[in-house]
């Protein structure tokens, strides 16, 4: 308990005074969450780990404990949507995540438009050796290592 306290103080001083530090992204999904973990001073983005269960209190279980150990200043969501802009319904229950990590983790959350990762994610998983079923354990962190480098990107270039 001293250590997660620990943790949150430091996570608060350093999102109040510099907004730099670990920043976490999720690419959710109905099955598996995929987890990518990057510091926001760096900019770099890498694959973390997949959460693979359908239980919702499982899921929260393995954040809290991912939470715990990264002490992000910041959490990232993958937002679907079609390709036309408009919203489905894993963009609903994208957006309930999002919600249900602020308020458990009491951490900002940022929504990213996820636009076509997971294809993204499968080409550069191929062009590394990784195919067919091989990808299922890969895809979802990899498709959040893309979006939080797409967040990071976008900070870069908006300052």
């Amino acid at each position: 308990m001293k250590d997660q306290l620990t943790c949150v103080q430091t996570k608060d001083k350093i999102s109040e005074q510099t907004r730099d530090g670990t920043v976490l992204a999720f690419d959710f999904g109905e099955k598996r969450i995929g987890v990518a973990v990057g510091n926001s001073l760096l900019g770099q983005a890498q694959p973390l780990v997949t959460v693979d269960s359908v239980a919702t209190a499982q899921r929260f279980a393995t954040i809290a404990q991912l939470i715990e150990t990264w002490c992000p200043v910041l959490l990232v969501v993958g937002l679907p949507i079609h390709a036309d802009g408009k919203a489905h319904e894993l963009t609903h229950l994208s957006q309930r995540f999002a919600r249900r990590l602020a308020a458990r983790f009491k951490i900002k959350v940022i929504l990213i438009d996820e636009r076509y990762t997971s294809e993204m994610a499968s080409v550069a998983l191929r062009e590394a050796g990784v195919t067919g079923k091989k990808q299922k354990p890969l895809l979802d962190q990899i498709a959040a290592q893309q979006i939080l480098q797409a967040f990071f990107d976008e900070k870069h270039t908006a300052t």
